[in-house]
């Protein structure tokens, strides 16, 4: 393994961690699995306008990156065939 395969493993693993918080810090939409774990106390306290589009921007962003870092990986696992 070189230093570049184990850096983008470790970018992953800490994306990967962060696209679930992010995800999981977004109110609920609906009457589906949040409201039913108590997504639909937290729509009375919930974020504003702004703070849920930066969230939403951040989602995208770092969802980006992760499926950058996957893609690489395959690139390189590939190259090393």
């Amino acid at each position: 393994m070189n230093a570049l395969t184990i850096v983008l493993e470790v970018v992953l693993v800490l994306t990967s961690i962060f696209l679930v918080l992010t995800v999981l810090m977004h109110k609920g939409k609906g009457g589906g699995l949040s409201d039913m774990f108590g997504g639909g106390i937290s729509t009375a306290v919930g974020s504003s306008g702004v703070a849920e589009r930066n969230l939403n921007r951040i989602t995208i962003g770092v969802s980006l990156a992760w499926v950058t870092v996957i893609v690489l990986l395959g690139l390189i696992q590939k190259s090393q065939l």
